[in-house]
């Protein structure tokens, strides 16, 4: 399959509904807490064995991306998304079998295994297009994309919970959410494998720049420079800062204030769930749009340098004030979202387009290993502080500690970011003729 090539007056502007059609779908993975408590009844399953197939899903992400990056950028955005499709789809109809069956392996293989796998593919596929639509916007085109996955759990969360009210909790109802789900989201993927088109030149947008000019490195090259390894602690560092808060911030919260007037009640740490999910997908927009303003470099100075003093002020004040502390987490969690989208733009200005998406790829390595990093201090901390005799805020001050250490290691990180060496650069004849060969039009 031939990357699809715009016809001429093709609107740029549909690119980002494609890409955030498969966004939007996969982003269903941060709501699969909606299925714990019923898999655990219907299936006779603990916590951990309930969250396996999420945690194989975010591993096989990193996995796919990484492994899959430099086909994805041969193959184009149709083929990608095609992938994603079939692999997200077919693994939630896999799980739909294993709820019926009660076969839980089923459920791991489906949803954790051929989903993750979709999750990777999908996550990567627009970017290079995006960024080579976009080049004097990369920060706001991949802001749009990926916050559809940020925000997919708004629309999952509730749509899950409404079915499986509607369907039951036992195994068959679970199995037919899971069902109804994989057949939606197909159909909805399928606008993005449609819609998605390659730009027919180097330089779409008359008066700005071509994503191509400049600093060009490939794949290969870039993953052996201090530069990704730079990004990479950026990265990593930033999202186990987030994600901290993130994966335990119902609990969190309701500890805070327990020993205060002003307990939390679960009702309300639930309402606190949904704030940080809204920052989350608001801080992809926004402040990825904001570094196309002021720079990528200094974008995440903000996000590591004012991460860490929000995440001091929780540690000082935080159970003294509750605004403050919902202030700060809102902060954070938009610093968390922000950094995924950010990033894509940042390899653009040091790498280049040429391999950006099979770069990116390779990068969110660091998200598998935060999205263990984060909620391993925090619950382990929280876990001993308890065992301790400790309570309230004292459960969690340890775990602020270390995460203000990491936001100051991915600062000095960021600090440490150069252009890269021209040793690195692919030189112009041989870029032009691999893009013009990966362009030839396809046919309808």
């Amino acid at each position: 399959m031939s990357p699809p090539v715009a016809p001429p007056g093709w609107s740029r502007w549909l690119v980002p509904p494609a890409a955030l059609s498969v966004h939007l779908s996969i982003g269903q993975a941060y709501a699969w807490s909606v299925f714990k408590p019923p898999l655990e009844s219907a299936l006779n399953l603990d916590g951990t064995e309930s969250a396996l197939p999420f945690q194989f899903a975010i591993v096989m992400l990193g996995l796919s991306a990484a492994f899959g990056g430099t086909l994805v950028e041969r193959k184009g955005p149709r083929w990608a998304m095609t992938v994603a499709l079939v692999c997200f789809s077919s693994g939630l109809l896999l799980s739909a079998l294993g709820a019926e069956t009660k076969q839980f392996w089923l459920i791991v293989l489906g949803y954790g295994v051929v989903g993750g796998v979709g999750l990777g593919i999908g996550y990567i596929s627009p970017v290079s297009t995006l960024i080579k639509w976009f080049p004097d916007r990369p920060g706001m085109a991949t802001g749009i994309a990926i916050m559809g996955f940020g925000g997919g759990a708004l629309i999952a969360s509730p749509w899950s919970a409404q079915m499986l009210s509607s369907f039951g909790t036992d195994n068959s109802g679970i199995a037919l959410a899971f069902l109804v789900l994989g057949l939606s989201y197909a159909v909805f993927m399928s606008l993005g494998v449609l819609l998605v088109r390659v730009p027919r030149t180097e330089k779409p947008v008359q008066d700005a720049p071509s994503a191509l000019e400049g600093v060009q490195v490939s794949a290969a090259s870039a993953v052996r420079t201090p530069q990704f390894w730079c990004l990479w602690l950026v990265l990593c560092m930033n999202v186990t800062a987030g994600i901290g808060i993130l994966e335990k911030a119902a609990p969190m919260i309701t500890d805070f204030f327990a020993n205060s007037s002003a307990a939390v009640s679960a009702s309300a740490a639930a309402g606190f769930v949904a704030l940080l999910s809204a920052a989350n997908m608001a801080g992809r927009i926004g402040w990825s749009s904001t570094s196309d303003l002021i720079g990528r470099k200094n974008i995440y100075r903000v996000y590591l340098g004012v991460g860490a003093v929000m995440y001091a002020l929780i540690a000082l004040f935080g159970d003294s004030s509750k605004p403050l502390f919902v202030l700060c987490a809102l902060v954070i969690l938009s610093f968390y979202g922000g950094g995924f989208a950010t990033i894509p733009a940042y390899l653009k200005d040091l790498f280049g387009a040429y391999q950006v998406g099979a770069i990116h790829g390779r990068l969110l390595t660091a998200w598998s290993t935060a999205g263990v990093l984060g909620p391993l201090i925090v619950n382990w901390i929280a876990d001993h502080q308890k065992d301790a005799g400790k309570t309230g805020s004292s459960l969690y001050t340890l775990s602020f500690v270390i995460m203000i250490g990491l936001l100051v290691v991915g600062f000095v990180a960021n600090e440490l970011v150069r252009p890269v060496d021209p040793r690195h650069h692919i030189p112009a004849p041989r870029r032009a003729a691999d893009v013009g060969a990966r362009q030839q039009p396809e046919s309808a």
